[in-house]
């Protein structure tokens, strides 16, 4: 039943400018954002994790560097594509301001599973292979730490987004709905029973408690457990 500690990658300056990043290349942390990966490492210090793993972009890789050197860990870090952004195709590079009078603006937002950027990916293609990610990445996690690993995806606000509404059960044109800020850290257990969101978009609390206690959080028990 491992743990999988989703972090969004820190503030960059596309984010900090109002651009749509995508897959561009050379978008790297702002300052503020360098801190936020360092905060987040230290919050994840105190875990025994099995291993880290990005998206293949820049911004997550930093990400996960900063958090590593923080933390103290001599753990891995690798890429995983299924982790990368969504391909916004010809949106990349734009103003969030331009694109919001685009008519497929108001789809993004209200209908998103019925969204394929121009030039780019499908909304509903990139949440399958975020989960389908995920779920391989949750096997390899046990098989190095067993049925309680805890493990860390660095990745982007959409990606994590689309995790966490597939855990909950949540069709995917309700996705906008949740939030996941740039050095934020969202906590899902995947148990025989299914995904058990344990908290989305912290930012910060330590949290050495997940390694003793994903076992009891992902059974699911009647009443709400025993905290």
């Amino acid at each position: 039943m491992p743990t999988v500690l989703l972090v969004r990658h820190g503030e960059t300056h596309a984010n900090r400018s109002g651009v749509l990043a995508g897959r561009l290349p050379g978008v790297t942390l702002t300052p503020r954002g360098q801190e936020q990966a360092r905060a987040a490492g230290l919050r994840i210090q105190d875990l025994p994790l099995t291993h880290i793993v990005t998206s293949p972009l820049e911004r997550t890789r930093d990400t996960a560097k900063l958090m590593k050197g923080a933390a103290g860990s001599r753990i891995s870090i690798r890429a995983h594509v299924g982790l990368i952004e969504c391909d916004y195709g010809a949106w990349s590079g734009k103003k969030l301001s331009a694109l919001a009078k685009n008519p497929l603006w108001t789809t993004v937002q209200n209908r998103p599973s019925h969204v394929t950027f121009p030039d780019g990916e499908s909304m509903r293609d990139m949440a399958q292979r975020a989960v389908a990610a995920v779920l391989s990445e949750h096997s390899r996690a046990e098989s190095l730490g067993g049925p309680n690993a805890v493990w860390v995806a660095v990745t982007h606000g959409d990606v994590i987004k689309a995790i966490v509404a597939d855990a909950l059960g949540l069709h995917l044109d309700n996705f906008q709905r949740i939030n996941a800020d740039p050095g934020s850290i969202t906590i899902i257990t995947h148990g025989k029973a299914g995904s058990f969101v344990i908290a989305t978009n912290t930012r910060a609390g330590e949290l050495a408690h997940l390694a003793s206690s994903a076992s009891r959080r992902a059974q699911g028990q009647v009443g709400g457990g025993r905290g």
